[in-house]
């Protein structure tokens, strides 16, 4: 397991030159990559720039004592989960039981064994690997729980929350944002006439062409079924409407592998836009566009309609 930590990056603090060296030459010599520095100020500076994996950190020095420094590093909340062991000739348990207060999660009084020193590096490097590793996991599960897994679109969980926050920012900046809803026309009848199994290719080749139809900042969600909703940021009718008659477009050119091959795919569409002038909620610019689309239904399929205000 030793290899696994051969080039993490140790910060060591401490403001006599016989020790940082010392401590340099040490972990230098157990092929860590050691960033020394004799003041604290000149250590949080540099853990700004590059967060090391670990910090040594004396505590009495001048201008801003190891306990202050650990605080300030508690503080950041890019910097709060760098482990921090103390080094220090205070032996006073008061100091001992303050360097844990402050957020260390060691504390090794001077003089110092080396052996002793070195195992407990490995360990608070061991153990901030695996809490890096679960943080690293817990994102990518929370990332899956928003993504529907067969259009890979978010699904509707993570449209209804970005919704409302989209929503807010909008009225606070105020800007607009457009809401289309898009419906796969006679959807059933393809599944009745071709299966399941081709439905499913409708719904990820339409997913395919919202993906690649928007911004980087909009948001495209699979609703249910075969309904999708769009959220295009800044973004007034006309901007909105455009997008919705390309989908349309690029949607019907969608061509199919045999035994498919003559199957084309409709659309409808409605839109509804949000603007500073307008006093909405989520319900309602949702329930406008809804009604835009039993519209375009209504007046023939593969048609997109504005919500009228």
């Amino acid at each position: 397991m030793g290899q696994v930590f051969e080039k993490a990056t140790i910060m060591v603090v401490d403001d006599t030159p016989a020790n940082l060296k010392l401590l340099e030459q040490m972990l230098g010599g157990q092929n860590y990559r050691v960033l020394g520095f004799p003041r604290g100020v000149m250590a949080l500076r540099a853990a700004a720039l590059n967060a090391p994996d670990l910090i040594l950190l004396d505590i009495d020095m001048p201008e801003m004592d190891g306990f202050e420094v650990c605080r300030r590093l508690k503080a950041d909340e890019t910097l709060k989960d760098i482990p921090v062991l103390f080094i220090s000739a205070l032996i006073e348990t008061e100091d001992k039981v303050k360097a844990f207060f402050v957020g260390g999660v060691d504390y090794v009084t001077k003089p110092f064994d080396i052996a002793e020193l070195v195992a407990r590096v490995k360990i608070h490097l061991k153990i901030k690997k695996l809490q890096d590793d679960l943080k690293t996991a817990t994102e990518h599960f929370k990332e899956l729980s928003n993504i529907d897994a067969l259009t890979n679109l978010h699904n509707r969980r993570f449209f209804i929350e970005i919704f409302e926050s989209e929503l807010q920012r909008a009225k606070r900046q105020g800007t607009s944002l457009s809401l289309i809803i898009i419906d796969v026309d006679k959807f059933k009848h393809i599944n009745d006439e071709y299966g399941h199994q081709v439905g499913d290719k409708v719904l990820v080749a339409i997913a395919d062409k919202l993906h690649g139809a928007l911004r980087t900042y909009d948001v495209a969600s699979r609703y249910g079924g075969d309904e999708f909703v769009l959220l295009l940021p800044a973004s007034p009718i006309e901007g909105a409407l455009g997008v919705a008659e390309r989908l349309r477009d690029s949607i019907k050119s969608i061509s199919f592998l045999p035994p498919i091959e003559n199957l084309i795919i409709t659309v409808s569409q409605g839109v509804a836009t949000f603007t500073s002038e307008q006093t909405c909620n989520v319900d309602s610019l949702f329930h406008q566009a809804d009604c835009a689309l039993y519209q375009a239904k209504k007046n023939g399929r593969n048609r997109v309609e504005a919500a009228d205000w």
